[in-house]
């Protein structure tokens, strides 16, 4: 079966359907999991929070009764010993804390320690206080139920969605909020057997659903706090739903505008085939008449401007091959005479091919996968590394000859930087910041010179930078030009050395002490490159072991009349 080719327009909707739908659902998993769990830890810790605050309420109750009490035991001392019980039974009436009070002597006093200063009476399922009058007396408050049913659940209004109970060590439900006898059973059952005093513990059953437990130290009561299913639907679910809303809405506004994108741009090459064709079956009068609109690239308007050029001048090509056959000699003689300086660095990646090439032909030992996957990799790092290395060396005589060819256009830096850190973190997966926004001005340049500068700068502060530092990115604009800034912490450099950095072949490290790769020539390109766009570089290096270099652009201005 013959292989049928797709058209370009049809590889631009495929390729764009994949690099759409396929990272956008790789992207709503993690985020979603990563918000999944970030809530889910949110869940329990408030959860942990609400069962500290109910505990909190609690003592502050029986703190307040305590104080209380022993204001009481002041009064007393001033009050006959006859009179004192008819006293306490006029307060145990107006008091909105205590329903009784009892005076009694430990010799009389069975049902409970009255060494504890607060006690649980499981019959008759009442808190109580105890403090003592003098050496042989004691007064007992009985706690009014209801005055603790209206303080022990204030301070959390924004909780009302937990269900909360409040049990003896039995098990016994003392009070609650939001009461579910289903819920409450399974709460009791699923409680360790051994628990830990005054900490916030979880222990829930429900990934989703966090249960805690305190135990109270200084009376014999636990407080449970759980997470309804509804209070989890409206935080993790719902989240969810958000989460994958925002992708969808915003994969379909992508496929749309690249939809869009593609017919017009399919319209506009079908316009340059046409001129094509006519032009090998020798019609140089058809001139390109583009389709142009906002969504039209200026790189077919340029190259419909340039092949009706080209028509015009067919006659003058000769002329101009002459010029680039000589460009080449001179490119040739030039690299014949770098042989020398850069054989080192060239020889490094051709002994890895050939060594690790040569280990996957060898046919008298098995290569495992891994083994045969690794070798793979340091092949085509080497290959990638030795490829940049013969562009730099290339582009010299056309930076001395100050014969660069420039396309001058609008450039947005923000994806010009993206582009190149993830090429510089193929290399090494090290950490690099950009904080330049998306919405940076548009700069005037040649985008792909600026990639090449941009990708240098950072492969040269890769290298120099200190291991498990990050590489800093940042940017700033006046009327006229952007300063595009890029750090790195590394080893001062005096001004001295500083200034020769811009030199062919000029490294920190010398022959001897070589700690990093290259040929020397990155800045040196870099100075060409940024100097042929019209703008200026700037090396900082300071005390503090930050190494910064700065690079002034112009700035895309509309009013202004640029030339194609």
């Amino acid at each position: 079966m013959k292989f049928k080719r797709l058209k370009i327009v049809e590889q631009i909707i495929i390729i764009s359907l994949i690099g759409v739908l396929v990272p956008s659902v790789i992207s709503w998993f993690i985020i979603n999991n990563i918000s999944q769990q970030s809530l889910r830890r949110e869940l329990g810790y408030s959860a942990q929070m609400l069962a500290k605050t109910v505990e909190n309420n609690i003592f502050s109750i029986l703190n307040s009764g305590n104080n209380r009490l022993e204001e009481i035991i002041i009064s007393l001392e001033h009050i006959q010993p006859n009179k004192q019980n008819l006293y306490l039974k006029n307060l145990a009436i107006k008091s909105d804390i205590f329903n009784e009070f009892e005076l009694i002597r430990p010799s009389e006093q069975t049902d409970f320690d009255v060494k504890d200063s607060i006690y649980y009476n499981k019959e008759t399922e009442q808190l109580w206080l105890t403090d003592k009058i003098h050496n042989d007396k004691y007064i007992q408050a009985e706690i009014n139920t209801k005055f603790i049913k209206e303080n022990i659940f204030k301070n959390i209004e924004d909780e009302k969605n937990r269900r909360i109970y409040i049990v003896d060590l039995n098990g016994k439900l003392l009070f609650s909020q939001n009461y579910d006898e289903t819920d409450f059973t399974k709460s009791i059952k699923q409680l360790p057997k051994t628990l830990v005093n005054n900490v916030a513990t979880r222990f829930e059953k429900i990934k989703n659903q966090p249960r805690v437990y305190i135990k109270m130290q200084d009376v014999d009561l636990v407080v449970i706090v759980n997470t309804t299913e509804e209070l989890t639907k409206s935080t993790i679910i719902k989240a969810r739903l958000k989460i994958l809303a925002a992708f969808l809405i915003a994969a379909a506004v992508t496929i749309f505008l690249t939809l869009l994108y593609s017919y017009y741009l399919y319209q506009n090459i079908r316009q340059l085939f046409k001129g094509v064709i006519a032009v090998s079956r020798g019609n140089y009068k058809k001139p390109i008449t583009p389709l142009i609109n906002v969504l039209t690239p200026r790189e077919i308007i340029f190259l419909a401007e340039e092949f009706n050029s080209m028509i015009e001048e067919i006659n003058a090509s000769y002329k101009k091959l002459k010029e680039k056959n000589k460009e080449l000699k001179q490119l040739d003689s030039f690299r014949s005479n770098l042989v020398d300086t850069v054989s080192h660095e060239l020889r490094t990646p051709l002994t890895s091919i050939r060594g690790y090439t040569s280990r996957l032909l060898r046919t008298d030992i098995e290569i495992d996968e891994a083994t045969k996957h690794k070798s793979l990799q340091i092949i085509k790092q080497q290959s990638e590394r030795l490829s940049r290395m013969i562009e730099d060396l290339l582009v010299i005589p056309d930076i001395e000859g100050a014969k660069l060819n420039i396309n001058f256009e609008k450039v947005n830096i923000h994806n010009i930087i993206e582009a190149s850190i993830y090429s510089v973190k193929n290399i090494e997966n090290r950490e690099i910041q950009n904080k330049i926004p998306s919405d940076f001005p548009y700069l005037w340049a040649d985008k792909d010179r600026l990639e090449q500068v941009i990708i240098n700068i950072l492969g040269n502060a890769n290298k120099y930078a200190y291991e498990n530092t990050p590489i800093k990115l940042e940017a700033k604009y006046d009327e006229n030009k952007a300063t595009i800034k890029v750090s790195n912490q590394s080893d001062y450099i005096n001004k001295q050395t500083l200034n020769t950095l811009f030199d062919k072949f000029i490294r920190i490290d010398d022959k001897t002490t070589r700690t990093t790769r290259g040929t020397g020539l990155g800045l040196y390109i870099v100075k060409g490159l940024v100097e042929a766009m019209n703008g200026n570089i700037h090396l900082k290096s300071t005390t503090e072991n930050v190494f910064s270099v700065k690079l002034e652009i112009p700035l895309y201005k509309e009013d202004e009349n640029y030339e194609a």
